[in-house]
């Protein structure tokens, strides 16, 4: 099996996540600072493939930078001990045409557990600098308190300050590294 490697573009790419607020909205937030590797089958053929991220968490940004600071601190991601979030891909299979589910590990803070992203392959294309890009879109949804994330406060009116699911939208557009040359 011939594979090539694929950075990811973060001026090209997008995490963005949102939650439930006073159960009657939701809060959106990005991460700005994330870098991650694609492995893809040369034929073609991208359950062959496989995927790593690394996510900075402290890089957080709901727009609210007291909230920030709060989903910094202990009660949240404890950034000061767990500065990264970790992707690891483990099986991918083709759902449809170019619709695929990549599972793999998700760690946040200590805690590892397997998530499944739904995932559309936009396809390849050269960019105007002769570069070799590919695209994919992908979604899932996880509990946060599976990784450790509890805090939350009761509303008078019964429910809670924040929820429980944490809905992720990527973006993602990954460049073909360049072949090492033999010395």
């Amino acid at each position: 099996m011939n594979t090539s490697n694929w950075n990811i573009d973060a001026v090209h790419s997008g995490i963005g996540f949102s939650i439930r607020h006073m159960v009657i909205s939701k809060v959106r937030g990005r991460f700005s600072r994330f870098s991650g590797n694609l492995v893809l089958d040369d034929d073609g053929d991208l359950t062959k493939s496989a995927v790593e991220a690394t996510i900075d968490v402290s890089s957080i940004d709901t727009g609210v930078p007291q909230r920030d600071t709060h989903l910094r601190s202990a009660d949240f991601f404890e950034v000061e001990r767990f500065p990264e979030m970790k992707f690891r891909s483990t099986r991918i299979e083709k759902v449809s045409g170019e619709r695929y589910r990549v599972t793999g590990d998700l760690t946040v803070r200590d805690i590892t557990r397997e998530i499944v992203l739904d995932v559309e392959h936009g396809g390849r294309a050269k960019d105007p600098w002769g570069n070799e890009r590919t695209g994919f879109i992908a979604t899932t949804t996880f509990d946060r308190k599976d990784f450790g994330l509890h805090w939350t406060q009761l509303l008078e009116t019964g429910g809670v300050l924040v929820g429980d699911r944490v809905d992720i939208e990527l973006e993602v557009q990954a460049v073909k590294a360049a072949a090492a040359k033999a010395a």
